[in-house]
């Protein structure tokens, strides 16, 4: 990975609360995995933004080296990242997440 690809990312990270890297988008997930980490989000009723891998090859190889993850999507709290979407579902379920959230001072969707 390229320095202004690691640049980039941490850009993104660090420029949101909550960003979920996924492949698709939020109306059209491309894979299962992207669309349980959006129903969670959705869930969860906070405020998210999301990158689409697909859509940029440097980032979709990118954020496996960043995180040090081998697969996508992955979801990133104030700059920390979680993990992926069985990791999601675990903590959703589990009531973490949601803490997490409120814990972090994630701020509920518009």
């Amino acid at each position: 990975m390229t320095d202004a690809v690691q640049q980039r990312i941490a850009q993104i990270v660090s420029g949101h609360d909550v960003v979920l890297f996924m492949k698709g988008t939020p109306l059209f997930p491309q894979c299962g995995f992207s669309s349980r980490a959006i129903a969670i989000l959705e869930h969860l009723g906070v405020g998210y933004e999301t990158v689409d891998v697909l859509q940029d090859q440097a980032i979709r190889q990118g954020i496996k080296a960043y995180s040090d993850w081998p697969t996508i999507p992955q979801l990133y709290v104030k700059g920390e990242f979680v993990g992926g979407s069985d990791i999601m579902m675990e903590m959703y379920e589990a009531g973490e997440l949601s803490q997490l959230m409120t814990d972090e001072g994630v701020a509920p969707a518009n």
